[in-house]
């Protein structure tokens, strides 16, 4: 196995301290043509050996693993009209995952796809339209980001976003648990465990947005398109019958004259999907399976999100979220019921302001027809052991994310995470899982 120790993964990741002299941001006042940003992350994980009474097809393997997960992006945008812009991002992944992603329900890293493999592979991440319809003459200043143009906006306003992006850049956004190049690393942080929102097996989708911004308030919807097959590549272009929805109502607030958001969140999907129930009731008294008994069948869940600062420094995040859990993970992870809360605190307050500490707790659970498909020996795409003695699984991760003086916006970061009952079963675990992150963009 090969850790990304390549020239190419080191030059990519060196890039910024060549790069950095020449980079310059225009004012936010102006209105950025274009701009190119690029970031590159590399992702080392371990486990040791843990405890496993048996294991099935899609166990984690109870012998100590290590896996390596590499991305780099490069985030181009070009302004082509006064609100309206184009951005493209190709990216290169390359990974190896433990035990071939399977044997959890949050998974230990969500940098890893569940097409990556030992070569690096090139492919098309985004590419989509954005235009802007200000509803006022205030302006606020924007400034220039990763697929974001410098300039300046209305508070209040219409966004329409059309093309080739993911679910998540749009919805479910929170300020300290939403990436995992710089945040928290197990998939249950990056958005509800129980959202199985639309998305090839890279993440992406294509698809459309509308915003609607009226002061303190928005309110977002959007209908994309699902896999062809459960967690496939192959997207479906019958987005007409087969489908992502979703609804998303958010407010900004202050508390104590801090500022903080809640969202809600309800989504709904439709796909050639195959039900726990009918594949139960299909095996007469053998293992069940959800291929054979696959038809058209909706998923429908929902999700709160707030996000909340506590000081200049320190935030808190927390999740709750639900899906009906009567059909198979389609997209996303498998979890039918999520709960997720935690905190982050930059280092000004003990000296090192671009350090980053954060600690966080997820419990994810399934739905009663998804255990019983389990337990009689059914498989999901990411979990079954045979057998299951059904408990929720519990997930503790904390990271330490040191600045790198010698690399603007670079961190190298170390973390662990804490997992019990991996898979919902209560006769295998603990696991231990120790991260080694390097993150760099310009």
């Amino acid at each position: 196995m090969r850790y990304c120790l390549n020239h190419f993964c080191i030059a990519t990741l060196l890039l910024p301290a060549f790069a950095a002299a020449q980079t310059t941001a225009p004012a936010v006042d102006e209105q950025e043509a274009f701009n190119a940003k690029f970031q590159a992350t590399y992702i080392w994980q371990t486990k040791p050996a843990f405890r496993a009474s048996y294991s099935g097809v899609n166990s984690l393997s109870p012998l100590p693993e290590k896996s390596y997960s590499f991305t780099s992006t490069a985030y181009l945008g070009l302004r082509l009209a006064s609100n309206t812009e184009l951005y493209f991002n190709p990216e290169v992944v390359q990974g190896v995952a433990m035990s071939g992603l399977t044997g959890l329900g949050g998974l230990s890293n969500a940098e890893l796809q569940k097409t990556a493999g030992s070569k690096p592979l090139l492919y098309r991440a985004r590419l989509f339209a954005r235009q802007t319809f200000n509803l006022d003459s205030e302006r606020e200043a924007v400034a220039s980001d990763a697929n974001q143009l410098a300039g300046l906006r209305s508070k209040n306003r219409v966004v329409a976003t059309v093309g080739n992006l993911a679910v998540s850049d749009i919805f479910d956004g929170n300020a300290y648990a939403k990436d995992p190049r710089t945040q928290f690393m197990n998939w249950s942080f990056l958005t509800h465990g129980a959202y199985d929102f639309a998305a090839d097996s890279r993440g992406y989708s294509w698809g459309g947005a509308l915003e609607y911004y009226a002061d303190d308030w928005v309110l977002r919807a959007g209908r994309f398109m699902m896999p062809r097959e459960s967690n496939g590549l192959v997207l479906d272009r019958g987005i007409a019958r087969r489908y992502g929805d979703q609804l998303e109502l958010e407010k900004a607030y202050a508390l104590a004259n801090r500022p903080g958001k809640l969202r809600l969140l309800v989504f709904r999907n439709q796909a050639v999907m195959g039900g726990f129930d009918d594949a139960l009731a299909a095996a007469n008294g053998g293992n069940p399976a959800v291929a054979p008994i696959r038809k058209l069948r909706s998923k429908k869940g929902w999700g709160i999100n707030l996000e909340q600062s506590l000081t200049d420094n320190t935030g808190l995040f927390a999740r709750l979220g639900k899906s009906d859990g009567a059909s198979e993970t389609y997209a996303f992870a498998e979890i039918d019921r999520s709960l997720s809360f935690g905190v982050q605190a930059k280092g000004n307050s003990w000296g090192r302001a671009q350090d980053t500490l954060g600690l966080a707790y997820a419990q994810n659970g399934l739905s009663g027809s998804h255990r019983t498909f389990l337990a009689a020996g059914g498989n999901g795409f990411f979990v079954g052991d045979g057998q299951l003695n059904y408990r929720p699984e519990s997930i503790v991760e904390g990271y330490y994310s040191v600045g790198l003086a010698f690399l603007q916006r670079s961190a190298l970061s170390l973390g662990a995470q804490y997992i019990r009952n991996p898979a919902y079963n209560a006769d295998r675990g603990p696991v231990r899982v120790f991260s080694v992150r390097l993150h760099t963009e310009f």
